[in-house]
């Protein structure tokens, strides 16, 4: 019968780290984590600035859509406050892409804690919520139709510059329509995404606060 083995003696041997080792490693963990931060962010903006230029190519499908099945006028503006059933781009272009009209959307348009709805109403870029009675991310160039006594609705074949003029745009209030002081600033790396007249998509550079160019970049179209 063999005899049980001894206990064995392992040589000691320093598997902890010392403190300056710890210090050296966080050191770095906090290097890597300075450089990788910002690459993230911008990764995330893209992402951001990408979906919104979705969203407003749907909406241009849409308003294509519209204009053919009306001898080629675009949507009419509707009021500005977003109350507007008929008559008003926010409740006759929906349901061209199988959405609700605006009116139909539910809480968010006027509890700004209410989970907000279809994302091609919002740009993941606008942090802005309800005011108590309405939220548009997007803005309609109200310039285009005209306002008041003095609204009209626009043909297609009318405007001279499609590829310049401004139709949909990043909002920087909450109207569902108006003019170029509505142009947001910086939702996207210091510009704003604009679609045009001829369903084209691209940022614009913001204009600094008093330039003498006004409140949008001198190469947009407004009024034709």
């Amino acid at each position: 019968m063999n005899a049980l083995p001894s206990n064995r003696r392992f040589s000691p041997t320093t598997t902890a780290f010392s403190l300056v080792e710890l210090l050296v490693v966080t050191a770095v963990i906090g290097l890597l984590a300075g450089l990788l931060m910002p690459v993230l962010a911008r990764s995330v903006d893209r992402a951001e600035a990408v979906s919104c230029v979705g969203n407003l190519r749907q909406w241009s499908l849409a308003t294509g859509l519209y204009a053919l099945d009306s001898a080629g006028f675009l949507p009419w503006d509707g009021a500005p406050n977003g109350i507007s059933t008929t008559r008003a781009w926010y409740s006759d272009l929906p349901p061209l892409l199988g959405m609700k009209g605006y009116h139909e959307e539910g809480a968010w348009r006027t509890n700004a804690r209410a989970p907000l709805g279809n994302p091609l109403w919002f740009c993941p870029s606008n942090p802005r919520r309800s005011n108590g009675n309405l939220l548009f991310h997007y803005c309609l160039n109200r310039e285009l139709n005209g306002s008041g006594d003095h609204t009209v609705q626009t043909r297609l074949e009318e405007v001279a510059e499609p590829a310049r003029t401004v139709w949909l745009f990043d909002n920087g209030g909450r109207a569902a329509s108006a003019g170029r002081g509505n142009l947001h600033t910086h939702p996207h790396a210091g510009g704003a995404n604009v679609l045009f007249i001829d369903g084209s998509v691209r940022r614009v550079a913001a204009v600094a606060k008093g330039s003498s160019a006004g409140s949008s970049p001198a190469d947009l179209v407004w009024r034709p």
